[in-house]
């Protein structure tokens, strides 16, 4: 295991390293994609895996959320990390990879990597399954290739590695794989009857509004910005017009399209509009947007998964290209809790 670990370090980057010559931004597939189901190598038992996370990263709150709508947070522990990357190999000059960190609530402040600020370790879990200090000192356990250490990580226990790291595919494995020893195995989040609109929803939300608002955010070039722009608003519009008809945006019931919209939309307003200059319109005033959040968040599963202080903490104290000082700021009064009339427009979901 030492011996690969140098190997996985000349490979390390960030997301904000995956930038093309153009200057678009250009997301790396994930690198683990075993799936948990019945005679297979990875079976669904209670008790086996854990989830890996940070409450401000919205593909890891996906599986979050998916975990709380199916109640299996009784059977897959869960460790949250701190908000502000850090140096994951701080004792080796040469490797400047910043990522993940765990710490326990308790734990004094960090600063930013630059040196700036001083953030809390409310609502941190550190990592009592293998004692890792580091998401990427995970993936160096399952010797790891990819050299990009992102978070969600589905562990397993028993074989002690990584199961699977792509946020999509785990939401669907906690949506099915797991019925057997589920609270709620009734709701399902990938009905029959909805998957081919489901699976077009995402073909456009996917790349133009939760992606991008990285496009956005890290392109490097005013092309590729203009472009990313464009498409996400483009995008918005789209989904303000679609739910002006629907409760949801598949249709009149909650599924996985809406779990895996609202994670980008919640961060909108109070991040991406200004740090990922996605500045054409703040989503409170769009009424239908709006009320689709606020109608979301009124689910428990929902609000749950939501930290606005990890998820303003980590975008605006994490990468020092786009702010050196970590300067954080203030926001403006949280919209997404006040009431919506969504239920009274559409009719209750059918679960």
């Amino acid at each position: 295991m030492a011996g690969e670990a140098p190997v996985a370090a000349t490979k390390a980057r960030t997301a904000v390293d995956e930038v093309a010559p153009t200057g678009e931004f250009k997301r790396t597939d994930a690198g683990f994609r075993n799936s948990v189901e019945k005679g297979g190598r990875f079976e669904p038992e209670a008790g086996r895996y854990h989830l890996y996370v940070s409450l401000a990263c919205p593909w890891a709150c996906r599986c979050l959320t998916t975990l709380y709508l199916k109640g299996l947070d009784h059977a897959i522990g869960v460790s949250v990390t701190h908000p502000t990357w850090q140096r994951t190999r701080p004792e080796d000059d040469k490797d400047e990879h910043t990522g993940w960190a765990f710490r326990a609530p308790t734990d004094p402040p960090l600063s930013s990597s630059t040196g700036h600020g001083s953030f809390g370790c409310e609502g941190c879990v550190p990592d009592e399954i293998n004692g890792a200090k580091f998401v990427r000192d995970l993936y160096d356990m399952a010797h790891d290739t990819t050299g990009k250490y992102s978070v969600p990580v589905l562990w397993d226990k028993k074989e002690k590695t990584i199961v699977n790291n792509e946020s999509s595919e785990i939401i669907r494995m906690f949506n099915s794989s797991f019925n057997d020893i589920a609270m709620h195995p009734e709701l399902d989040l990938y009905p029959e009857a909805l998957r081919a609109v489901i699976d077009e929803v995402n073909t456009w939300v996917y790349p133009s509004i939760n992606n991008g608002v990285y496009r956005c955010g890290f392109a490097t070039s005013q092309p590729a910005y203009d472009k990313a722009f464009q498409e996400l608003f483009a995008a918005l519009d789209r989904c303000e017009e679609v739910l002006s008809k629907q409760r949801y945006i598949a249709g009149n019931e909650l599924t996985e399209a809406d779990v895996r919209l609202f994670q980008t939309l919640i961060r909108f307003d109070e991040v991406y509009v200004v740090y990922f200059k996605t500045n054409k319109f703040f989503l409170r005033e769009r009424p239908n947007i709006s009320g689709y959040v606020r109608d979301l968040f009124s689910n428990p599963a929902f609000a749950r998964s939501v930290n606005m202080n990890h998820i303003k903490t980590h975008y605006f104290t994490s990468h020092p290209k786009l702010n050196y000082y970590a300067i954080v700021p203030n926001g403006g009064e949280p919209w997404w809790t006040q009431p919506s009339d969504r239920a009274e427009r559409f009719g209750a979901a059918k679960h």
